[in-house]
């Protein structure tokens, strides 16, 4: 089914029927982490993620009495800040007139007493829309890489969790099947560089996912029930829950999101607020609006998430 730009009478066609779609639209990740409609904002489409200071490395201390006396060499300790950005995002609706119009003719079986399934065709439209950019938050926020804007013809791109965990947590999976050892490979990595696991959820699609009940699950000893669904894992560094398929992750990653950190970040229009839909002039028989909104990913710091990729993937 190709989809319309202009919502016209033939183009969009009215049926009978319970509505359905096969397409994910369902968003695990960004409902996990707040939504659409809970966040922070900012007023500046660079945002900082965290802002991070170090120790130096422990050894023995070795100041003799004399050196205790003169003192010692003076510390200062820096700060770092690691940042993203918000992008643009924007969908366009135009319904005709006419279109609008003809809610009572009907595509396709029309048995006796049969109603169109769609009431208003603008408000179908807007809340598809809606579900639209919902899906690409969500997989923006996964999967997108960064870009900062420097003209008007540049784009903002904001960095997802995968991008994120490649600069600090990752594992290689050199392109063979997911085993136990890696999964506690990419945790003692997390750990070693300062993770405190407080809420880390296992995002992953649905062969990773496989493999992860695979290796921790048994079966219960039943005569009627049998079959795993791992859901949350037991780990040396706590306990850790596991997502259920995620169709928009890549085949071959498996991603450690601790989620406690993550929150969406919106840059709010001044009057109009941070995610919107408005009408746009009308220039003919139609009516045209317009969903915008500025969104970006706060993940924290970087050391709070891992990935394992590079994953077989079957």
């Amino acid at each position: 089914m190709a989809n319309e730009a202009t919502g016209t009478l033939w183009g969009i066609l009215n049926y009978t029927g319970e509505l359905f779609t096969s397409d994910m639209v369902n968003t695990p990740f960004l409902s996990m982490i707040g939504g659409l409609t809970g966040g922070v904002m900012t007023d500046n489409f660079e945002f900082p993620t965290a802002s991070e200071y170090n120790h130096d490395s422990l050894v023995q201390e070795t100041i003799t009495e004399t050196e205790s006396i003169t003192g010692v060499t003076a510390i200062n300790v820096t700060r770092d800040q690691s940042k993203n950005v918000v992008q643009i995002f924007q969908e366009e609706i135009i319904t005709s007139y006419v279109k609008q119009s003809n809610q009572g003719r009907l595509t396709g079986i029309n048995t006796a007493g049969a109603q169109n399934n769609v009431v208003s065709e603008r408000d179908f439209q807007i809340a598809r829309m809606i579900e639209r950019v919902a899906r690409k938050v969500e997989w923006h926020f996964l999967q997108g890489t960064y870009a900062i804007s420097t003209t008007s013809d540049t784009p903002n791109q904001t960095r997802g969790m995968i991008a994120a965990c490649a600069l600090k947590n990752t594992v290689d999976g050199a392109a063979a099947k997911l085993t136990k050892s890696k999964i506690e490979e990419l945790l003692l990595e997390m750990h070693t560089n300062g993770a405190e696991f407080r809420n880390v959820v296992i995002f992953c699609g649905g062969f990773q996912k496989r493999q992860i009940s695979d290796i921790y699950g048994y079966a219960p000893e039943d005569r009627n029930v049998g079959g795993v669904n791992i859901k949350q894992i037991e780990t040396d560094y706590g306990n850790i829950g596991v997502s259920n398929p995620h169709r928009m992750m890549p085949a071959d990653t498996v991603l450690l999101a601790d989620v406690s950190y993550c929150a969406p970040v919106f840059q709010p229009v001044p009057g109009k607020g941070n995610f919107f839909y408005e009408e746009l002039a009308r220039t003919g028989a139609a009516e045209t609006g317009q969903l915008f909104g500025q969104i970006g990913l706060n993940y924290g710091p970087l050391w709070a998430h891992g990935t394992i990729t590079n994953l077989a993937t079957a």
